[in-house]
């Protein structure tokens, strides 16, 4: 018999039908059994009568079991009906179970809110908590969200487009992971912090409008709102200004958040520049809503520009604020290129902040060689550091690369926006614990004698100090 999802029952009265699911609550009550079952559609109450063909096999069932269970489908007298709920009027007659995947008895429960539980038990156990409801809720909002930024997307006529896994390592930047070649001993490839390059160089490729769902992966100090993985819409557009950037990525956003529910405090979104929140709020991560907007869980978005574009090392040189590929804003074009007040230069980066939380980041590019050139001389860099950090960014530039500009935008941290979390692990589906193991396989792991050797790698014990 075909299958019937739960949430289309209702279409199914006085028809017997076969559902498939799991057993969230078994109760035994006299002679009869009742069970909650549910699916990704919805939930629905079915009964074993006492003289059923099932009601042996119902007594041996346990909650949490995958089953398919056949019954006709009835309409629940009105004084047994419950109001408000999804099917409540409804319940499920059964003939007929079948126990597809037994389950033994669960190591926590999973029918409440499981945020309180044992990270470490948790997260050993992520397929079952991934079962509960609010993580079943945030991981389809993400989804969500993703599918209705994409098709923003494509309509706006961008292309997705995705770019490598395996480049090179950037030491400028935050710390990489590293991944040892076979083939050429000795030399490592890197997992991509972001696909900033490569994106910039599709747009010198022609194709104008770039997004892509990218994982960045980046060996940072590990916090509750920042992990090793995550994701970000991905975004690159030739022949725009700052406000095309600004102003695609509003549309997008607000299409996306309010057909999902969700109300925006203000559009467009406020624009403040660096020194402006610096002074109204210390930090350039804010919260603009009122005590009362934020128990409505409203959305209070709002841009942050004109950044500085360098700030001092604790050796006392230089080193770019976002990122060296930044334009300068047009009044610091010379200053950039002359290396003069270097502390004042004022970059084109923005970055979008709300309820707290930076959500995203981006900046019209530096498509110029020299101002390339110019921000990493100022950075200490010598002719031949900086061929060999971006001469390929260099070669491409002078062969016609337009003007252009992009945005990366974290889903995790816009879905927290959205769910008031403000822990990753709880919109990621499978993610890292604080000491930085993965979920249920709990790597990294050593590697065999023979992997080792392939790879020509001798591994070392740490120093021990003191």
């Amino acid at each position: 018999m075909e299958r019937i999802y739960i949430g289309d029952l209702k279409d199914h009265i006085g028809e017997t039908v076969t559902i498939k699911g799991w057993v969230s609550v078994r109760r035994d009550q006299g002679k009869m059994v009742f069970f909650d079952i549910r699916d990704m559609t919805g939930a629905v109450q079915g009964v074993v009568l006492p003289k059923s063909a099932a009601i042996e096999l119902a007594k041996q069932t346990n909650r949490e079991s995958s089953v398919a269970i056949s019954g006709e489908v009835k309409q629940r007298p009105a004084k047994n009906a419950q109001e408000g709920k999804v099917n409540g009027d409804i319940e499920l007659v059964i003939d007929g179970i079948e126990i597809l995947g037994a389950a033994e008895t669960l190591p926590f429960e999973i029918m409440d809110d499981t945020a309180g539980i044992n990270e470490e038990v948790r997260l050993a156990h992520r397929y079952l908590d991934l079962r509960s409801e609010r993580m079943q809720r945030n991981i389809r909002l993400r989804s969500e969200l993703v599918r209705r930024c994409r098709e923003f997307l494509f309509n706006e006529k961008f292309t997705e487009i995705e770019t490598p896994l395996l480049t090179e390592s950037t030491p400028e930047g935050s710390r990489d992971f590293v991944v040892p070649s076979r083939l050429h001993p000795g030399k490592f490839y890197a997992l991509p912090q972001s696909p900033q390059q490569y994106k910039q160089l599709l747009m010198v490729g022609g194709f104008e409008r770039y997004f892509q769902i990218a994982r960045a992966i980046r060996d940072e100090d590990l916090r509750a709102d920042r992990g090793f993985e995550h994701t970000q819409i991905d975004i690159e557009m030739s022949f725009v200004e700052q406000g095309d950037v600004m102003s695609t990525v509003e549309k997008m956003i607000t299409g996306a958040v309010e057909a999902m529910g969700y109300t925006i405090k203000e559009k467009p979104f406020p624009r403040f520049t660096y020194a402006e929140v610096m002074e109204k709020f210390g930090a350039d991560k804010f919260d603009l809503r009122t005590p009362e907007e934020k128990e409505k869980n409203i959305l209070a978005y709002a841009w942050v520009h004109k950044f500085p574009f360098f700030e001092k090392t604790p050796e006392g040189g230089w080193t770019f604020t976002h990122n060296p590929f930044s334009m300068p804003v047009p009044e610091h074009v010379d200053q950039l290129l002359q290396k003069k007040n270097v502390g004042e230069i004022l970059t084109t980066q923005y970055d979008l902040v709300c309820n707290g939380y930076e959500t995203g980041g981006g900046s019209i590019r530096a498509h110029k060689p020299g101002l390339l050139k110019a921000a990493y001389e100022i950075m200490g860099y010598t002719e031949d550091e900086t061929q060999e950090r971006i001469g390929h960014m260099l070669t491409a530039f002078v062969f016609g690369v337009p003007p252009h500009g992009g945005i990366a935008l974290g889903v995790e941290r816009l879905i927290m926006n959205l769910t008031g979390e403000t822990h990753l692990r709880e919109v990621q589906a499978f993610p890292m614990t604080r000491g930085g193991q993965t979920s249920v396989m709990k790597a990294p792991k050593s590697l065999t004698a023979k992997q080792l050797e392939e790879l020509h790698l001798q591994v070392k014990p740490p120093k021990k100090h003191g």
